[in-house]
């Protein structure tokens, strides 16, 4: 039995998610059906987060055991053969150690917010950019975001079906930035809770419109209650960027 890891970049937005589900398809189920169909066998691919419906990755990361004589590469180019028409790529599949876990080695994650700041509609990022037609400050929002870094109990932050044990997280970074009419909102953190991003960003979007203030967000925070979350922000702009790792588990 040998452990592959999986470096992998999707299109959101025909799936419920990465996790299996019932009413709907998944990229998990994506990969692990692709998979089958060059190997026979059924297997069950773990991953280092899970995405809700109508969010991207640009590095997932993932694992999966399987007795196969297939090289990586023969691997990863038979999954992604196996994936077609899904927008779904493996972009690197590796052997690891057995006890190397895309989830529990996982010591960081960071995800990207993708905010286009213009009145005219969409048409290449419909669906893959949040469109804000008001004219957002970016400079303060960031300023505001600032109020975020470190351990909180971010129940404010927190969708009521969240899973977690503990609201209590510890945002190790956060910044706005804009390019143009665009602007990108990156957070990064060891683990995050359900919607913690999407309603960060919810709430950075007033204070960028001017309805919040810095003190408003640390208000929110503060409350550590869901009723006071400002706004949740669409799935439509929210990529998982990278998953990072000891560097001697990557190595093993």
């Amino acid at each position: 039995m040998t452990r592959f890891a999986l470096t992998v970049e999707y299109d959101g937005r025909p799936f419920m998610g990465w996790q299996h589900q019932d009413h709907g398809p998944s990229v998990q189920q994506a990969l692990e059906e692709s998979i089958k169909s060059i190997t026979g066998q059924t297997i069950r691919v773990f991953a280092a987060g899970r995405t809700d419906a109508g969010v991207h990755a640009l590095a997932m990361r993932a694992h999966f055991d399987i007795e196969t004589t297939l090289t990586a590469f023969r691997l990863c180019e038979g999954i992604n053969a196996g994936l077609r028409p899904n927008p779904v790529a493996v972009l690197a599949c590796e052997p690891v150690d057995e006890k190397w876990h895309a989830r529990f080695a996982c010591i960081g994650r960071r995800y990207l917010f993708k905010i286009t700041n213009r009145r005219a509609p969409l048409t290449f990022d419909r669906g893959l950019s949040w469109q804000v037609s008001q004219n957002l400050d970016a400079e303060a929002m960031h300023n505001a975001a600032q109020v975020l870094l470190g351990q909180h109990d971010f129940t404010t932050f927190r969708s009521v079906h969240c899973q977690a044990k503990s609201p209590i997280k510890t945002l190790d970074s956060i910044s706005v930035s804009r390019f143009g009419e665009e602007i990108e909102v990156e957070v990064s953190a060891r683990s995050f809770l359900h919607h913690q991003v999407r309603s960060i960003v919810g709430c950075l979007k007033l204070v960028g419109t001017g309805r919040w203030s810095k003190a408003d967000l640390e208000k929110a925070l503060a409350a550590k209650d869901r009723n006071a979350l400002g706004f949740n922000a669409p799935p439509d702009g929210l990529y998982f960027v990278e998953a990072l790792y000891p560097e001697a588990s990557e190595a093993e």
